[in-house]
């Protein structure tokens, strides 16, 4: 699998430095643990993220990624262990010393000040020239596209335009990592999907690290390199965005990103990387690379695109082939999405796409289908 990430997660580059042993990480997050009195938001966490990185930090509310974001910045100290920021430790160095700038959710901007002035703000704060000041405000408005916006107070724009404002203070100071606490929470759908490719293109022109934080898995997915899926102050699986997808370490990880359906299993028979699991509705065949033995009970995890729906009967004894019944159709717009009820009652999901403008022949609820999915359709979670 390892080979296989070059390709994977941000498909728009060729970038993947962890899969280089002489590489080393910008950001090291060394056995860090984050305690508040009797509970335990960051619990003995090790992480490294490279130069030039678009990382995300993905999870439920409560999981720990703020706080992990917060002892990077510095507003927290952690209660045990170290973060480095190339190769030195930051213990004891306050915020504004360390080369790094955080842009929150509420994007905190001065509500008495216009767009110029608060891009400006933190550049005054270090002392740096009128004219050095003018041009780098100049250039922060040119690049988030908001030139002709530059003497509004912050109550005239628009949420997205807000948005690129707290982005253009962030980035003024040319920090080596820009920190994004939940940055596009406020934004509607359509606005975030436009803003996330904005965010990926600017990541790259100016050839810095980011770091996001977000509960938003298609917006960890649509742009970061790699991502790591948080669970109690702990980290569950790193990897770029389709390795999390297409292989899930864990049965959370496969239920967190994306839909999926987890079928209760045993296994039958492990040889030549193939196993024959038998579940309660059927013979699954399944390549797969986990170590098993038969008799082991785990999850065979598959997503609903790959799950192929018929009305025809399937053949006696076929292996990958499941019958049900059609519990709950939901139309997407792109895809109808149907839950099919297994005769053991477990619910399988499939998505079918809406190719054409009017269905025709339309597989109705209630009814009686076929579920059938290939070899390497699924994967084999034993955890």
């Amino acid at each position: 699998m390892a080979g296989a990430q070059k390709s994977l997660g941000n498909i728009r580059r060729n970038f993947d430095p962890w899969n280089d042993p002489a590489a080393k990480p910008l950001i090291e997050f060394d056995h860090v643990t984050k305690r508040f009195a009797d509970s335990v938001a960051v619990d003995d966490l090790s992480l490294g993220i490279y130069t030039r990185e678009f990382f995300a930090l993905l999870g439920p509310s409560g999981c720990g990624k703020s706080t992990l974001l917060r002892m990077l910045a510095g507003f927290e100290e952690p209660t045990s262990g170290d973060i480095r920021l190339g190769g030195k430790s930051l213990k004891g160095v306050p915020p504004y010393r360390r080369p790094l700038n955080m842009m929150f959710q509420s994007y905190a901007l001065f509500p008495h000040m216009s767009v110029e002035k608060n891009v400006a703000f933190g550049l005054k704060q270090d002392g740096m020239a009128r004219s050095e000041i003018d041009a780098r405000v100049d250039e922060m408005l040119k690049l988030v596209k908001l030139e002709p916006f530059r003497r509004r107070k912050p109550s005239q724009l628009s949420g997205g335009q807000q948005q690129r404002v707290a982005l253009a203070r962030s980035l003024a100071k040319r920090p080596k990592v820009l920190l994004l606490d939940e940055p596009l929470g406020a934004l509607d759908k359509k606005l975030r999907e436009e803003t996330q490719f904005e965010l990926m293109d600017l990541q790259q022109e100016l050839g810095l690290t980011f770091v996001i934080v977000t509960h938003d898995q298609e917006e960890a997915m649509t742009m970061a390199d790699r991502m790591a899926v948080m669970r109690a102050g702990r980290i569950c699986q790193v990897a770029p965005p389709a390795v999390v997808y297409e292989a899930p370490t864990s049965r959370y990880v496969a239920d967190f990103v994306g839909n999926v359906s987890l079928i209760e299993a045993e296994v039958e028979s492990v040889a030549g990387g193939l196993a024959v699991l038998r579940s309660a509705s059927g013979r699954i065949e399944t390549e797969t690379t986990v170590p098993l033995s038969p008799g082991q009970t785990v999850a065979f995890a598959i997503r609903p695109e790959k799950v192929r729906l018929s009305r025809r009967a399937p053949e006696a004894g076929a292996a990958n082939t499941l019958t049900g019944t059609v519990w709950d159709i939901g139309y997407l717009g792109d895809v109808t999405l149907f839950n099919i009820k297994l005769t053991d009652g477990t619910l399988v999901r499939s998505t079918v796409i809406n190719a054409a403008r009017v269905a025709s022949e339309q597989i109705a609820w209630e009814e009686e289908v076929t579920l059938s999915f290939a070899r390497d359709a699924g994967v084999v979670l034993a955890e």
